[in-house]
C-alpha cells in the first residue's frame, strides 16, 4: 500500500526514517535498564566534570526507590519533583517511576501562589525539593513531607572544597546553590541508609500513567497532563528514528533546557537515556558554563530553543570556541529565525531544524527532516505514526484542503490520555477518533510541511517557556489603584513572544510602569513579569464583559 497518497509528508523523510514506530510494551523504567545493560561503563550524567555512569545510576535510582516506598510512596501516587538540572533530578524521576508512582514536575523558582494549585490539585505527599526551593513548597501547604536536595553534593570534590573558601565569591557561590531548610528529610542522607529496592518489587507497565505535566492546554488555569509511560516511550522512539545518524553510546546532549518542561523531559531525560548518551547537566543556561563544558565533553546533540543558538554561536565565534562537534540541533518551543539557522549552522556545521509539539503530545508531534529537505520557516512534517489534519476551527469535522489556514489536530501514539481530573475540559480537546485540537492555525503545503500563522489560544510563549494570562493580570490586580488588566503576547527581539500588559489604572492611583513591574515580581516568576506594561483608559471587552485580549494585542502592536 503507498500510504505517500494520504501521507505526502513521507516523501520528505530522510533516508531510513520509517513511516511507523511500533507502540513499546515496556515502561520507561525498563528504558533505564536496558541503557545499564548496554552501556553500564558508560559516562550517564556529567554536572561540572563530576560523572555518574549508567551502572552508578541504575544503583542509586534502586537506592532512590527504596529511599521514596519507606517514606510511603507506591503505585499510583504523585511525587512532586521541583529540581533544576542536577543529577538528583534524573535519579529522582525513575525512581518515583520504580515504584509505579507518578512525577509531577515543578519549575523550582516559582512563587508559593504558583506551586499551590498544582499542588493542591494533584495531591502529592511527598516532594523532592532544591534545598533553596523549600520554603516555597512549604509556603504552598499541602505537602506533608519534603525531601530537601543540596545540590552541591553533585559537585566534584575540588569544586565543593572551593565553595567552602572563606571568600566573598564562594560565600555567592555557595548560597547561589544551597541553602539551609529547616524541617526537611535530607536527600543524601535517605539514600546513603536505603539499600536497593527488591527486584521483585512491582514495575510499572506501558500503560502505567507515568507523569503529571502541568499546561493551561488552549486556555485557562494551569491542569495536569496525563502522560503514560507508552506516551513518552513512543515519543523518544520516535526522536530516535528522526535522526537515524545517531549513535548508540557515542552521543553527547547537552541539558540547557530545564527538565521540569516537556521539551526538556523527554529529550534529555528518556531520549538520551534511550540512546546511552552522555548528558551534561546544566542548573541554568549560562553561555560561560556552557562553553567552559564543551572544552571538558564536547556535544553532538543540542536540544534548545532560538536565543539560545544565537548566544552560543555568537560567543563561540567570538572566543574561539570550538562547537563543530555538534552534528544535530533541534529547535522548539518557538519560531525558529532563518538568521538563526544560517548563524548556527556557520558556527558548527551542523544542521539545525525545527520542531512542533504541545505538552499534550508528549511533547514533539512534527519535525523538519535532518536532512537537505529541511524547510526554515516551518515546522516540519509529522513524526513517524503521527498524523494531522486541518480543519475548521468552528467546526472540526469540515477539513481545510492545502494551503487553506486551519486548526492543527494531531493524532498519534504520543498523545496524552487526558487532564487530570477535567473531563470536560479533555472533551472540549481530544475528539472521536482520537484527534488532539492544538488550538493553533496553521497551513500545510501540498508536499506536508506545515507553517503555524497563528494561536487561537492565547497563551503566551516567551523563550520556551508558557505564561498563562490571567497569571499575570492577576499579579497585576494585586497592586493597589489598578482597576483592570490584560497580559499579551508581542513579538520578541529573538522571533519568540513577550509578555505586555495593559492597564487600567483609577484616577487616584500613582503607580508607574516601573513600580506595577516590581510588584509583579513578588508573585510571578521572573519570566512572567511583563517586559512592558502600558497605561490604558479602557480595555475592550466582549458583550458579556469578557476582555478582548486579541484585541488589546492588536491596538498594542498598533502603538509600536
Amino acid at each position: 500500500m503507498d500510504l505517500t497518497a494520504e501521507r505526502p509528508w513521507l516523501r520528505s523523510y530522510a533516508p531510513d526514517v520509517p513511516a511507523t514506530i511500533a507502540p513499546s510494551e515496556e515502561s520507561l523504567v525498563d528504558l533505564l535498564r536496558a541503557a545499564a545493560g548496554r552501556f553500564s561503563s558508560r559516562v550517564a550524567l556529567d554536572f561540572f566534570g563530576s560523572t555518574t555512569t549508567y551502572a552508578e545510576l541504575d544503583d542509586q535510582v534502586a537506592r532512590a526507590a527504596e529511599a521514596l516506598r519507606r517514606l510511603g510512596v507506591g503505585a499510583g501516587d504523585r511525587v512532586a519533583l521541583v529540581l533544576p538540572n542536577c543529577p538528583q533530578h534524573v535519579i529522582a524521576f525513575y525512581a518515583a517511576l520504580r515504584l509505579g508512582a507518578v512525577v509531577v514536575e515543578h519549575n523550582p523558582l516559582y512563587t508559593p501562589q504558583e506551586l499551590a494549585h498544582q499542588l493542591a490539585d494533584h495531591g502529592a505527599r511527598v516532594a523532592v525539593v532544591w534545598d533553596k526551593a523549600a520554603p516555597q513548597v512549604r509556603g504552598a501547604g499541602a505537602v506533608e513531607t519534603v525531601v530537601a536536595v543540596d545540590l552541591t553534593r553533585a559537585l566534584p570534590r575540588a569544586k565543593r572544597w572551593a565553595l567552602r573558601l572563606p571568600l566573598a565569591k564562594a560565600r555567592a557561590a555557595r548560597a547561589a546553590m544551597t541553602a539551609a531548610a529547616p524541617g526537611a528529610l535530607s536527600w543524601d542522607a535517605l539514600l546513603a541508609a536505603a539499600p536497593p529496592l527488591r527486584a521483585e518489587h512491582p514495575a510499572p507497565g506501558p500503560d502505567d500513567t507515568a507523569l503529571l505535566q502541568y499546561t493551561g492546554g488552549t486556555t485557562g488555569i494551569p491542569k495536569g497532563a496525563v502522560l503514560t509511560h507508552r506516551n513518552l516511550r513512543v515519543n523518544a522512539a520516535q526522536g530516535r528514528a528522526w535522526v537515524p545518524g545517531l549513535r548508540d553510546g557515542e552521543e553527547t546532549v547537552y541539558a540547557v533546557l530545564p527538565l521540569f518542561h516537556a521539551y526538556g523531559l523527554t529529550l534529555c531525560l528518556t531520549f538520551a537515556v534511550s540512546i546511552g548518551a552522555a548528558l551534561v547537566l546544566l542548573p541554568r543556561f549560562d553561555v560561560d558554563q556552557v562553553l567552559d563544558a564543551v572544552r571538558r565533553r564536547p556535544p553532538t546533540f543540542l536540544p534548545a530553543v532560538p536565543p539560545i543558538y544565537e548566544k552560543l554561536a555568537t560567543a563561540a565565534r567570538e572566543r574561539g570556541v570550538d562547537l563543530t562537534s555538534v552534528r544535530y540541533a533541534i529547535s522548539g518551543a518557538m519560531a525558529l529565525p532563518p538568521s538563526t539557522v544560517r548563524l548556527w549552522e556557520s558556527v558548527t556545521g551542523g544542521l539545525l531544524v525545527e520542531g512542533y509539539g504541545m505538552t499534550e503530545t508528549s511533547p514533539v508531534a512534527l519535525g523538519n527532516p535532518v536532512s537537505p529537505a529541511r524547510r526554515p520557516g516551518t515546522v516540519g512534517v509529522p513524526f513517524p505514526s503521527t498524523e494531522v489534519r486541518i480543519v475548521d476551527p468552528e467546526d472540526p469535522s469540515v477539513d481545510r484542503g492545502p494551503g487553506e489556514a486551519g486548526e492543527l489536530l494531531i493524532r498519534g501514539p504520543q498523545v496524552f490520555s487526558g487532564y487530570w481530573n477535567r473531563p470536560e475540559e479533555t472533551a472540549a480537546v481530544l475528539l472521536p477518533g482520537g484527534w488532539l485540537r492544538t488550538g493553533d492555525v496553521v497551513v500545510m503545503d501540498p508536499d506536508g510541511f506545515v507553517t503555524v500563522v497563528d494561536r487561537i489560544k492565547e497563551l503566551i510563549i516567551t523563550g520556551g517557556f508558557n505564561v498563562y494570562p490571567s497569571e499575570v493580570e492577576d499579579a497585576l490586580r494585586r497592586v493597589p489603584g489598578v482597576a483592570d488588566a490584560a497580559a499579551v503576547g508581542l513579538p520578541g527581539e529573538h522571533g519568540g513572544e513577550e509578555v505586555v500588559a495593559a492597564v487600567v489604572l483609577n484616577e487616584d492611583c500613582t503607580a508607574d510602569p516601573e513600580s506595577l513591574r516590581t510588584s509583579c515580581r513578588q508573585h510571578l516568576t521572573a519570566y512572567k513579569v511583563p517586559r512592558r506594561v502600558v497605561v490604558v483608559d479602557e480595555l475592550p471587552r466582549s458583550q458579556i464583559g469578557k476582555i478582548l485580549r486579541r484585541e488589546v494585542r492588536e491596538r498594542l502592536l498598533a502603538q509600536d
